[in-house]
């Protein structure tokens, strides 16, 4: 049996998963898909026929935290378990062109750890899916992404096709000198640059309070303030509630983030280090310590400024000239920053059903929540959950 775990924010990994799940159950063995995204986690019952799939975002080059976690907490092999690994990273296509994105340490991080934990890694496969970075970037045209998908459901087959076939597949150790290369990179993002990035999200005036964010949220991040979304620390940036707001009310605050961090290393410049260097004279050396004080010294200032004048913004955004100047300085803000999600990837199969009829504002009709995995053509029940985004379609 595959057991299939992933972890989606906008439905990539999601349709990866389901694409795996389908390749197995077209050659008659069972499968199923489990989100680690639900409230508690998913169980975790290997068998020791079981072939082990892992399916996840590359956040800063690496895997999310909520991914790592559930790595580091997996079993161990009970029988040298096959494993295979998946990780969707930011696809580009530019003239007529489609751009692969770059993994670091995500694939030999999640290899590393099964292999300590008894298993055989037999598949590591990027999938490049389209970009879905929202913050960075505006979401690409419906026919790139379209375009996209499909060239990553054939790849993600064909991949899929291959271990079923019994033979192995490396195709990310083909990129391992750039993903060594930008390690580094990695490892800044994990312990200061997504800190940042959770604090870098407003809800603009066209928020209603309508508490889809909170409740959609796969890490439980988002909390009413006031009457406002508050994005905590949890938040990875998966851009799960900006590209599902029903009000497209949710902005990254790009003038707030410039402002916080030009004031932070004038203050640096102006007055902390000037101050500080004739008590730690390190701090003026040039060599490796005195770099690497610096480096701390500059993270912990930028994210307890961040976090302090993220505060602040939260309390004032209920003024209106405060509001406007945050929202009218967010590039996501403007009508060509388009939003993104990724085309619900079907999953076929004989699963019998009663109609359903979609309440105002409830859940697709015909869908049933992934926490109900399937299972040679049937839905055992895992969890319920009220997120529709991570939904299996009924055929």
């Amino acid at each position: 049996m595959l057991r299939m775990y992933f972890f989606s924010g906008t439905g990539n990994a999601r349709n990866v998963a389901r694409w795996m799940v389908d390749a197995w159950r077209r050659r008659g063995q069972d499968a199923e898909a489990f989100d680690l995204g639900k409230p508690g986690g998913p169980l975790v019952d290997i068998g020791p026929d079981d072939v082990v799939g892992l399916a996840s975002p590359t956040h800063g080059f690496n895997f999310p935290p909520i991914t790592l976690a559930f790595l580091f907490a997996f079993p161990r092999a009970p029988r040298r378990n096959r494993v295979l690994i998946l990780n969707t990273r930011a696809g580009l296509r530019l003239f007529g062109l489609c751009l692969p994105g770059l993994s670091g340490v995500a694939q030999l991080l999640a290899a590393l750890v099964f292999l300590l934990k008894g298993y055989r890694v037999v598949g590591m496969r990027p999938i490049d899916l389209p970009s879905n970075w929202i913050s960075i970037h505006p979401g690409l045209r419906e026919d790139n992404v379209r375009i996209l998908h499909e060239r990553c459901e054939a790849v993600t087959r064909r991949f899929a096709d291959r271990l079923l076939d019994g033979r192995r597949d490396y195709r990310a150790l083909f990129d391992l000198i750039q993903d060594l290369l930008i390690a580094p990179i990695a490892l800044g993002y994990y312990f200061a640059g997504r800190f940042l990035f959770a604090k870098s999200f407003i809800a603009s005036r066209d928020c209603d309070a309508c508490g889809v964010c909170v409740q959609q949220c796969p890490l439980e991040a988002v909390r009413l303030v006031d009457g406002r979304p508050f994005w905590s620390w949890r938040c990875e940036s998966c851009m799960h509630c900006m590209n599902r707001c029903p009000r497209r009310a949710i902005e990254t605050g790009h003038g707030f983030l410039a402002v916080s961090l030009a004031l932070l290393y004038v203050a640096l410049a102006v007055l902390v280090y000037p101050a500080l260097r004739p008590v730690v004279p390190v701090l003026a050396d040039e060599g490796f310590a005195g770099q690497a004080l610096r480096f701390v010294l500059e993270n912990v200032l930028m994210l307890s400024s961040v976090f302090l004048g993220y505060r602040l913004l939260h309390s004032a955004m209920r003024f209106r000239v405060v509001e406007r100047l945050a929202t009218l300085t967010s590039l996501t803000h403007f009508a060509f920053w388009r939003r993104y999600r990724a085309p619900r990837a079907p999953t076929p199969g004989p699963v019998a059903c009663d109609e359903v009829v979609a309440e105002p504002g409830g859940p697709d009709p015909g869908h049933v929540p992934v926490g109900q995995a399937l299972h040679g053509g049937n839905f055992q029940n895992l969890n319920d959950s009220p997120r529709d985004e991570y939904s299996l379609p009924l055929p």
